[in-house]
């Protein structure tokens, strides 16, 4: 599927340089969302690496994964690690 940058959203800042926590829900299966380079506006939103993001899947089979993001490109792009399953 295709990412969707309103279903992006930090839900908790990062305080004291400890990672932000992010939620971003949609079609997507965990596969998906490791794809890289799959948050395209990763560093306008203000993704940053170590951050973690709660990946939800809303069809199907419903569920969620635990991500962490490894690289936050210079064109703005972040990619996250394969999944924690929860």
């Amino acid at each position: 599927m295709s990412y969707v940058s309103a279903q992006l959203n930090q839900i908790v800042p990062s305080i004291g340089g400890a990672p932000a926590l992010w939620s971003y829900y949609g079609t997507d299966v965990h596969t998906d969302v490791d794809a890289t380079d799959f948050f395209s506006d990763g560093a306008a939103k203000g993704m940053k690496v170590n951050d973690t993001v709660i990946v939800t899947k809303t069809t199907a089979t419903v569920g969620c994964t635990i991500h962490t993001v490894t690289v936050v490109t210079a064109g703005g792009a972040a990619t996250i690690a394969p999944a924690i399953l929860a």
